[in-house]
């Protein structure tokens, strides 16, 4: 039943599809996989290279260790398998668009071998480079945020545990020092 429900909103998802749209396709908690439409049911994206790489996941072991994906040219089908896709256009409000010939036109010429970098060059920075002229990741800059974050968070939580031993380390001190004035007092 949920697999039926998926296939409707993505059927929905493709009719709705202009040339040039960016498509994002949620694959898991931690990703989504990005795509370029390219009209007549086709998407071109950028994947992974590999023996038994899924055509639409761009985080194939093979495209991570050896840094080795492809732009390719795929039915949207064949791409978003049975993962929910959302038509997502939402960094026009922040950056200027080319014209739907233009975006289609760079996704077209980038096809082939491609080098692929998860933090600097994955295929949501391609679909925002066809589409703007700009490498841009929200999903690696929001993971970058949360790094800064838990790391000034750790080093503020190591830096209060440093202080917290330094005063027992100074309250035991000044107990034996008491101890030993009470001594020689007595």
């Amino acid at each position: 039943m949920a697999q039926r429900t998926v296939q409707n909103h993505n059927r929905m998802v493709l009719n709705s599809l202009e040339e040039g749209d960016l498509i994002a396709i949620h694959r898991s908690w931690t990703y989504d996989h990005w795509a370029v439409y390219d009209g007549d049911g086709n998407v071109i994206h950028l994947t992974g290279i590999g023996d038994n790489s899924h055509v639409g996941h761009s985080i194939s072991v093979s495209g991570v260790l050896r840094n080795k994906a492809v732009v390719r040219r795929d039915k949207f089908w064949t791409v978003v398998d049975n993962c929910r896709a959302t038509k997502n256009n939402s960094k026009d409000k922040t950056y200027r668009k080319f014209e739907a010939v233009d975006i289609v036109k760079r996704a077209r010429d980038r096809l082939g071998p491609y080098i692929y970098s998860i933090v600097w060059n994955n295929c949501e920075h391609f679909a925002s480079w066809c589409r703007y002229g700009l490498l841009k990741s929200d999903q690696i800059e929001t993971i970058k945020t949360r790094g800064v974050i838990f790391g000034t968070c750790a080093v503020i939580g190591l830096w209060i545990v440093s202080v917290y031993q330094k005063e027992k380390e100074k309250e035991k001190k000044n107990e034996e020092l008491e101890g030993i004035l009470k001594m020689k007092v007595n």
